[in-house]
């Protein structure tokens, strides 16, 4: 079986401890986001995924600062269609990796919601944003390795003798990560993505959607397998009832109302979909240790592992066994989470 890869979350939003409570919310600042860095690194994760949005801070300055004020811990910060030419983008992302030594990988994000990507000046719809998006990977791709000017006729760009200076320090080029689970999703995951992270889901469908994408995967020359991962929300004390208190006082605020919002503001994405009928199918708990309460409240990955430190190792240990091989974890608040993560979790799951 491959190594397991943990990578934690940056909350350049800010942090709560409890959603719709004034009260309880941490805003977002350089000495919190310090704080995730350093904890994360320390706990021993391996990369730190930077969220986009209109309420998060730029992705790309955040992971900047991450690499500046840290030592291993790699940046996983988002590619989107349409935001940044190609050809710059290339250029941003090869001169990252030169910089940081080699410390980013990329995630490739179509975009949740559609009223948030056109208030920000992207007019293509759900379907051409994958569309543009795969032929700005392969661009991107084709200028860190090919030796010449790049000459591309698409749908979308037109290039003539194009460069990328300098290439990146990865090679052939940093790791690529998807999450998304529509058709076009795991297209572009069997293409492109190193790393395909599904949101939370019962283990037995994860299985099926490894066997799934598996198949799609081997229609491409791809540079190696496509690995699979799970980005999913943790909430982990001594005991197995702290940890669930704690669980029902995030969203003792939140209503069915809230869920409503939120299930209208991502009516495009199959992902936020997917996880909305899993909650809607099981209720708050789809498995001894799988609790859904979060999709009330915010939109992806809003499933998470509860109990104790053997309950979460057991949980993620199922999803390992279903094919994963990377965790995308987060969890309030976000620097004691990781430091509780990988101080009673993570010898757990390395002892497997």
């Amino acid at each position: 079986m491959s190594a397991i890869e943990y990578g934690w979350y940056l909350p350049t939003h800010g942090d709560t401890t409890a959603f719709n409570d004034a009260g309880a919310v941490i805003p977002p600042s350089p000495d919190l986001l310090h704080r995730v860095v350093a904890t994360a690194e320390a706990a021993g994760f391996s990369y730190l995924l930077i969220p986009v949005g209109q309420t998060c801070w730029e992705a790309f300055m955040a992971g900047a600062f991450v690499a500046a004020q840290s030592k291993s811990i790699k940046p996983l910060i988002a590619a989107r269609p349409g935001f940044v030419n190609p050809v710059l983008a290339a250029k941003m992302i090869a001169t990252f990796d030169r910089m940081s030594g080699g410390r980013i990988a990329i995630n490739l994000i179509a975009g949740q919601a559609d009223q948030e990507v056109l208030a920000e000046g992207v007019t293509y719809t759900k379907e051409e944003r994958y569309d543009l998006m795969r032929e700005e990977t392969a661009i991107m791709k084709a200028l860190w390795t090919q030796s010449g000017g790049v000459d591309w006729d698409g749908r979308f760009h037109k290039l003539k003798g194009a460069r990328a200076v300098p290439k990146p320090v990865q090679t052939p080029y940093p790791r690529f990560y998807l999450g998304g689970g529509s058709a076009q999703a795991a297209e572009m995951s069997a293409e492109h993505a190193d790393v395909h992270l599904f949101w939370g889901d019962l283990p037995e469908r994860i299985a099926e959607s490894v066997a799934d994408l598996k198949r799609r995967a081997a229609n491409y020359d791809r540079r190696g397998p496509l690995a699979f991962g799970m980005r999913l929300q943790v909430i982990c004390r001594e005991t197995a009832a702290e940890a669930w208190a704690v669980a029902d006082r995030l969203v003792a605020r939140a209503s069915e109302a809230d869920r409503d919002r939120l299930k209208a503001r991502v009516a495009t994405s199959e992902a936020n979909r997917r996880v909305q009928a899993l909650a809607a199918e099981h209720g708050d708990r789809a498995g001894d240790y799988l609790w859904t309460g979060l999709t009330r409240v915010r939109p992806g990955a809003g499933v998470a592992v509860v109990g104790d430190p053997q309950q979460v190792a057991r949980q993620l240990g199922q999803f390992i066994d279903a094919g994963c091989t990377s965790f995308c974890l987060s969890g309030y608040l976000h620097d004691e989470e990781a430091e509780r993560f990988g101080r009673l979790v993570r010898p757990l799951l390395d002892g497997r």
